[in-house]
């Protein structure tokens, strides 16, 4: 399986993207896609041709997306939810499943702990893939998305397959 984890930004949107066989995760590669500083629709668009290319490059099997939380300011999450839009828009039309993880999900997955700091997640994304040169720290982030869904891809099914097999069902 490949995934390519999106970390949504309008100026800075990161990417990431790993190999995972069985248990063991492998990094192919990470980035950011940048925006102009253009209008919103120019912007857009900027990320949409730059995220297509990634994606057509890499040619993951699945993708994983954070969700958007919000801000103080409206206005700032309108335009970030516009990105986000983006980020699920291109791997649907390059026909990939798109999940989608909240922050505190992939922080608790990477780092163990719902609230850790960027500084650690960092760290556990460097402890896992090795030797890995970061684009910058939204493409870490991006890596960290890409990992949770690893992750809850290899688990999925097994709890209800679990029960089924102990209530005779299979």
């Amino acid at each position: 399986m490949r995934v390519i984890g999106i970390d949504p930004g309008l100026r800075n949107l990161g990417w990431g993207v790993v190999d995972v066989a069985g248990s063991k995760i492998t990094h192919v590669g990470n980035g950011v896609c940048k925006s102009s500083t253009g209008t919103l629709a120019e912007r857009l668009l900027e990320l949409h041709e730059q995220l297509t290319d990634v994606i057509r490059v890499h040619r993951p099997t699945t993708s994983a997306v954070e969700k958007t939380f919000v801000n103080k300011d409206g206005a700032g999450t309108l335009k970030l939810g516009q990105a986000r839009g983006i980020c699920l828009l291109v791997p649907a039309q390059a026909g990939l499943d798109v999940a989608e993880y909240a922050p505190n999900t992939i922080k608790k997955v990477v780092v163990g702990v719902g609230h850790a700091d960027k500084k650690q997640v960092e760290h556990m994304v460097r402890m896992q893939l090795p030797g890995i040169s970061f684009v910058g720290p939204d493409a870490v982030d991006a890596l960290a998305i890409a990992m949770c869904h690893a992750h809850h891809s290899q688990f999925s099914g097994k709890l209800e397959a679990a029960v089924a097999r102990a209530q005779g069902e299979v």
